[in-house]
């Protein structure tokens, strides 16, 4: 895998995130996440997949392939954001018609 460490500091940066501050949201050793961004060291895939997860970027834009950082998938987790994981689950258990309804919601007032 190539892996840009420019793009990781970059995806930090636009964070508002220290390298410190965003060890402990990957759940690592702030020595461990550094050599990650100065390219000393290349997360296996499942980290570098991680790390986009928790940057709201695409593992695509931290590898090189991509341009720009829009992620392909967002995670709800119940545990993080109780309430959005209901709505997410509900909308795909919901019928059609339901479903747009809340689609047109959206695009009225937020979209």
């Amino acid at each position: 895998m190539d892996f840009m460490p420019e793009r990781l500091e970059a995806a930090r940066k636009k964070l508002g995130l220290t390298r410190a501050e965003a060890a402990r949201l990957l759940n690592m050793s702030a020595m461990g996440y550094g050599r990650y961004e100065r390219g000393e060291r290349t997360p296996s895939f499942q980290t570098a997949q991680f790390i986009a997860e928790k940057f709201g970027v695409s593992y695509e834009y931290l590898s090189g392939a991509k341009k720009t950082s829009t992620p392909d998938r967002i995670v709800v987790t119940k545990k993080e954001d109780p309430d959005l994981f209901a709505l997410v689950k509900g909308l795909k258990a919901a019928d059609e018609k339901a479903f747009n309804k809340v689609i047109a919601f959206y695009n009225k007032t937020i979209g």
